[in-house]
């Protein structure tokens, strides 16, 4: 999403078998951001009349886009409670939490994460940004290996 000047936000980062699109199919309104790929991907379209007699004639269908949506209401909440209560810290904290799996008992962020793109999730700058992970790797609290970050179990967030 960007706006009249150009500042670009990243709202979220999709994986396989993520969808997107779908609101404007629900409710009418135009498409309220652009997607773009980091990597080659296939992708699936769908007109609105058969997205919509597929949810009215599958349960399961229209269980999961609703489970997605649900889904990234709590990602936005909690998007939107960091923005208001974290500063940069806590909010670079927070989305490498939010984006660590679990890998042989270790927290890692394993997709690419350019500086600039968190500094987009986040509402910060990029060097805000490089300042906190340069920090957050002297305090002991992350270690790079390649482009995984390592999350120490010493860097945690009230919840």
């Amino acid at each position: 999403m960007s706006d009249s000047e150009g500042k670009e936000v990243i709202l979220s980062i999709l994986g396989p078998g993520e969808f997107f699109g779908e609101m404007g199919l629900i409710d009418d309104e135009p498409r309220s951001a652009s997607v773009v790929t980091i990597e080659a991907c296939e992708l699936l379209s769908i007109t609105k009349r058969d997205f919509k007699r597929c949810l009215a004639e599958n349960f399961e269908m229209a269980m999961a886009v609703m489970r997605g949506l649900v889904k990234r209401l709590r990602e936005a909440d909690r998007k939107i409670g960091s923005l208001a209560l974290l500063d940069v810290y806590g909010r670079v904290a927070r989305l490498l939490l939010d984006m660590a799996e679990n890998v042989n008992g270790e927290k890692i962020v394993t997709k690419r994460l350019p500086k600039q793109d968190i500094a987009k999730m986040i509402g910060a700058s990029r060097e805000m940004v490089s300042r906190v992970m340069k920090d957050l790797q002297t305090g002991g609290y992350i270690e790079m290996r390649g482009s995984n970050i390592v999350l120490r179990d010493t860097i945690m967030l009230p919840e």
